[in-house]
């Protein structure tokens, strides 16, 4: 073995599968249809609800998290961007992008009550 033939052999990981489940060394479950429809029921019992389209990352898909009136959330995948602003819009729920606005005070304050309380 001479000293560079480790470098011409090419890549040691594998390339991301052509479906779009895996990136990197990372497999992503892909949205189904039980993502949407707790999203559906999550809307249903809860009011002033805003809608965040997270984009995809290394580690996760496109995910929408919604958060109540009161910093209540959940997060889902979702089979795209466009996808998660159409079902925002379909429900009249306001839907930003997370990677500019980022995500309400009022869910870290959640979060914190929370953790505060034990859960």
């Amino acid at each position: 073995m001479a000293l560079f033939d480790r470098f011409r052999r090419g890549p040691r990981t594998s390339a991301p599968l052509r479906d779009g489940l895996r990136t990197g060394s990372t497999r992503v479950r892909a949205s189904d249809s039980a993502d949407a429809q707790h999203l559906l029921q999550w809307i249903q019992t809860r009011r002033g609800i805003e809608g965040f389209v997270e984009p995809r990352t290394a580690v996760n898909d496109v995910t929408l998290l919604l958060v109540a009136h009161d910093g209540e959330w959940t997060r889902r995948r979702v089979p795209s961007v466009a996808w998660a602003h159409a079902f925002a819009n379909k429900h009249q729920i306001p839907s930003y992008d997370a990677a500019v606005v980022g995500v309400p005070q009022r869910m870290r304050e959640y979060n914190r009550r929370k953790k505060a309380e034990g859960r």
